[in-house]
């Protein structure tokens, strides 16, 4: 693999001759955390590695306990946001239903000839409701 270096400003680049091998655990590199190869490349080059501040295999351990402490909170509330979205739909449900009956009460009071009210409460509530 031919890798070639251009410099951001001016002219001159360097061009390397990379064997397969190289390239693979570039690659490798590259995935595990989770950056394109060039950047790999350009880390290596210029020299920006970083040096754990603590016990690599600890952080690990506390890492992978964060990780398991997740996804047990996650199997406990998965059932409640559940029931949270069945409640949402039926707020929906009924903010439309109560939307259809203000409609024909006022069409009621126009055929009685009565005052229309105009409950912007209610409506704020309503429009609140189809939102969400």
């Amino acid at each position: 693999m031919r890798l070639i270096i251009r410099p951001e400003k001016g002219f001159g680049k360097i061009e390397v001759e990379l064997d397969e091998s190289l390239w693979k655990k570039i690659e490798e590199l590259a995935e595990s955390y989770g950056v394109s190869p060039e950047r790999v490349v350009e880390i290596a080059l210029t020299g920006e590695f970083r040096e754990p501040k603590g016990n690599l295999e600890e952080l690990e351990r506390k890492a992978a306990e964060l990780e398991e402490k997740t996804w047990t909170l996650e199997k406990e509330y998965s059932s409640l946001r559940f029931k949270a979205y069945g409640l949402s739909e039926d707020n929906k449900i009924l903010a439309i239903e109560l939307s259809g009956l203000i409609a024909e009460n006022s069409g009621l009071k126009r055929f009685l000839r009565m005052k229309p009210e105009r409950n912007l409460e209610l409506r704020k509530l309503i429009s609140y409701y189809l939102q969400g």
